[in-house]
């Protein structure tokens, strides 16, 4: 069986975005492959956190993974910073990282404009990330469209270290969904659906109530041509909404097109709404029962136990190739 590794971070509230390009795909894999699924918490602290609330962070994006159900019996669910291989396969993976490489990353030039100073964890995010997959020897690697690039520098990262010491690395491919890889933002659709939008109107949470989904889509920005047909480039904003459609509500793009031919958009935003609703509403429940429990506990330590034996393993098989220590 293959091998998957993802995570998330405990960043804020997790938006629909971040379910149909993560969470959800990693429940419809959990089925066929070995999976490890992480909370990536040292990745947060790449920018200022506050504590407390990092924690309460970390708990509920946890929580989250298993209402969208996650199976304990199929996956791996544990928090990074409870693995310590994680931070050491990232010092390593740093001393074969390129500083002109790091700098090209589009998410550091992105998070750091603007910025009198920046730290430089944030710099050195993607050996990080490397770290995390690469010491699960993951053959897959389910992300959105955003991340396409730190998982091709990660691949690199791992040939080169393969090269120049000992071929240790599996070479994880990519996997992101064709449809619903990038939601975007309901009040700008030509821009990601993102959480610390200042527009609450532009992004849907999984943890908001049925009239605050509903209030949101009604407002959503399309357009003056009143035809529900996908075409990105022509009409970004009813192209989101049939993404999301789709996805949630199981239909194809031509099948919703068909559908909703000859139809206005307000009947069509009144039926997303429902499908988006109905998909989130026992998700929801079942987070309110897990969030604070023993269960949730349960399933964390048990993760972390399986994710340092491998871990561990694989840093080990790291320090050997590099010549750290005083025996193999």
């Amino acid at each position: 069986m293959k091998t998957i590794f993802s995570g998330i971070q405990p960043s804020g509230v997790i938006t629909l975005g971040n379910y149909v390009g993560a969470i959800k795909q990693f429940i419809e894999l959990q089925h066929d492959y070995e999976c490890y699924f992480c909370v990536v918490d040292q990745h947060a602290i790449t920018v200022p956190q506050d504590p407390a609330q990092l924690r309460k962070n970390i708990r509920g994006l946890a929580a989250l993974y298993v209402a969208a159900g996650l199976d304990r019996q199929k996956a791996t669910l544990f928090i990074q910073s409870e693995v310590p291989a994680h931070a050491q396969a990232s010092w390593m993976l740093q001393c074969i990282s390129y500083i002109g490489e790091l700098e090209r990353m589009t998410q550091f030039k992105d998070k750091s404009i603007g910025k009198e100073a920046v730290s430089a964890g944030l710099l050195t995010y993607p050996p990080l990330m490397a770290g995390d997959i690469l010491l699960y020897e993951a053959d897959l690697v389910p992300v959105g469209e955003d991340q396409k690039q730190h998982l091709e520098l990660t691949r690199d990262l791992a040939e080169r270290f393969n090269r120049r010491y000992k071929e240790i690395f599996t070479i994880p491919d990519i996997r992101i969904p064709k449809v619903g890889a990038r939601i975007m933002s309901l009040q700008e659709p030509t821009k990601k659906m993102s959480k610390s939008d200042s527009n609450q109107k532009a992004f849907i949470t999984l943890l908001d109530t049925p009239k605050q989904i509903e209030k949101k889509i009604k407002s959503s920005v399309t357009d003056s041509e009143g035809i529900i047909k996908f075409d990105i480039e022509n009409k970004p904003g009813v192209s989101n909404l049939l993404s999301i459609y789709s996805i949630l509500g199981g239909k194809t793009i031509e099948e919703l097109e068909a559908q909703y031919e000859g139809k206005g958009y307000g009947e069509f935003k009144g039926d997303l709404a429902k499908v988006v609703v109905d998909a989130l509403s026992p998700i929801q429940e079942r987070y309110y029962e897990l969030v604070e429990s023993k269960e949730l506990d349960d399933i964390l330590d048990e993760g972390a136990e399986k994710a340092n034996v491998q871990a561990s393993k694989m840093v080990r098989k790291m320090e050997n190739a590099m010549g750290l220590g005083r025996k193999k």
